[in-house]
C-alpha cells in the first residue's frame, strides 16, 4: 500500500505546490511510482465543464498514473476564498470521511508514494468545527512542512511544527523555499530555522521563478526513504 506524506506550509503562498511537485518529481527519478493529492481546492475554473485547480493540475502532471481529475482533487470551488468559505457557498460541506475515500482509492492503485498537499496552513478550516489537520491526524500521515523564506518565518515555522507535534504527528521533514528573493539576511535566516528545527531538512531551494523541473535536483529524499 502506498505510503502518504501530507505536505503543509507556514502559510499561503509559500510554494507548497512548487515543493510538492519537486518532491514527487524526485521520487520518480529515484524509481518510485508517485500519486499527488490536493484534498481541497478554491480558486478554481471551468475545464471542459468539471472545476479544476491549477496546482491540482500540476500534481495530476507529475504523477506516474493517469487518472480521472476528481479523483486527484475531490472538492474544487470556483471563488478564489477561504475553501470552508467557497463551500458554504456552494452549499456544498467538506466531509472528512469523503477526503478519507480519496485517499483510500488511490492507495489502491500501484503507486508506491503518494503526497497529499494542503492548502493554507496547517489549520485550514474545513467549516466551522473541523479543520484540514484533523483529517491528516485521523489518517496518522507523516508531515512534510513548506517553510517559505520571507519576514516572519522563523515564529511562523516554529509554532507550526508545535501545532503539528501537538496533535501527534511525526514531522518526516522540512523545505527552506525562498519566495522571496529580496529577503534581507537570508542566509543568518537560514541557519537560525536550520539550528531549531529538530527534523530533517529535505532542501533547500533557492529562487526560481520558472524551475522548469530544477527544483527536483535541490531535494534529498533520504530521510523519507527511512
Amino acid at each position: 500500500m502506498a505510503k502518504t506524506f501530507f505536505v503543509t506550509g507556514t502559510d499561503t503562498e509559500v510554494g507548497k505546490t512548487f515543493v510538492t511537485r519537486a518532491l514527487m518529481r524526485a521520487a520518480r527519478e529515484a524509481g518510485k511510482k508517485v500519486l499527488g493529492y490536493k484534498p481541497v481546492a478554491s480558486g478554481c475554473e471551468l475545464v471542459e465543464g468539471e472545476l479544476k485547480n491549477s496546482d491540482a493540475l500540476t500534481l495530476r502532471a507529475e504523477s506516474s498514473l493517469l487518472l480521472p481529475y476528481a479523483m486527484h482533487n475531490p472538492y474544487a470551488f470556483a471563488p478564489a476564498i477561504a475553501p470552508h468559505i467557497a463551500a458554504r457557498e456552494a452549499n456544498e460541506p467538506i466531509s472528512i470521511a469523503r477526503i478519507g475515500e480519496g485517499l483510500a482509492r488511490l492507495k489502491e492503485t500501484a503507486a508506491d508514494w503518494i503526497f497529499a498537499e494542503g492548502a493554507g496552513g496547517w489549520r485550514l478550516p474545513l467549516d466551522e468545527r473541523h479543520f484540514l489537520s484533523d483529517w491528516a491526524k485521523k489518517e496518522h500521515l507523516p508531515v512534510i512542512l513548506v517553510v517559505g523564506a520571507r519576514l516572519g518565518c522563523i515564529n511562523h515555522a516554529l509554532l507550526t511544527l508545535e501545532a503539528i507535534r501537538h496533535d501527534g504527528l511525526v514531522v518526516a521533514g522540512w523545505v527552506l523555499n525562498r519566495v522571496d528573493p529580496q529577503m534581507s539576511h537570508y542566509k543568518d535566516n537560514a541557519e537560525t530555522l536550520k539550528a531549531m528545527i529538530s527534523a530533517p531538512l529535505l532542501g533547500e531551494l533557492p529562487w526560481l521563478p520558472d524551475d522548469g523541473g530544477t527544483a527536483a535536483g535541490f531535494i534529498d529524499l533520504a530521510p523519507l526513504l527511512k
